[in-house]
C-alpha cells in the first residue's frame, strides 16, 4: 500500500506541509517495500484555481490508497473519496512521524473536507 504525504521536502525528515492543493510536493511511500518517491506539486503552488482538485488527482495517478496532510478542501475531498483514497489529518512534525502515527493507528480517517473550498 502507498501513502502520500503533503511536504516541503525530499525525505523522510521533512516536514509535513499543512497545504495539500498548494504543497511544494507529495512524498509518496510504499508500506511493502519501505522505499518512497518525491513527485513534484510546483505547478500549483501558483495556481489561480483549482490546485486542490489537480493535486488530487496527482495523488490518485501515484497510486496512493492514503493521504496525509495538514488540511484538504471539499473539492479535492471529493476527488480522493471517489478515488478510494483515505485521507488522515496532521499539520504538524515530520513526515517520519506522521507515518509512525499512521502506522501506530494513532491517525483517524477524516470523514470529511476539513477546511472551506476557496471557489464555491
Amino acid at each position: 500500500m502507498k501513502i502520500a504525504f503533503s511536504t516541503s521536502g525530499s525525505n523522510l525528515d521533512a516536514p509535513l506541509d499543512s497545504r495539500f492543493g498548494r504543497c511544494a510536493s507529495f512524498l509518496i511511500y510504499d508500506l511493502e517495500t519501505d522505499q518512497f518517491e518525491i513527485i513534484s506539486n510546483l505547478q500549483n503552488l501558483t495556481a489561480a484555481q483549482g490546485a486542490g482538485i489537480q493535486a488530487a488527482e496527482t495523488v490518485v495517478r501515484s497510486g496512493a490508497q492514503a493521504l496525509i496532510t495538514g488540511h484538504c478542501g471539499p473539492k479535492a475531498f471529493k476527488v480522493l473519496s471517489a478515488a478510494g483514497v483515505t485521507v488522515y489529518n496532521a499539520a504538524e512534525g515530520t513526515v517520519h512521524a506522521a507515518l509512525n502515527a499512521y502506522k501506530a493507528g494513532q491517525l483517524p480517517p477524516t470523514s470529511s473536507a476539513d477546511v472551506e473550498g476557496h471557489w464555491s
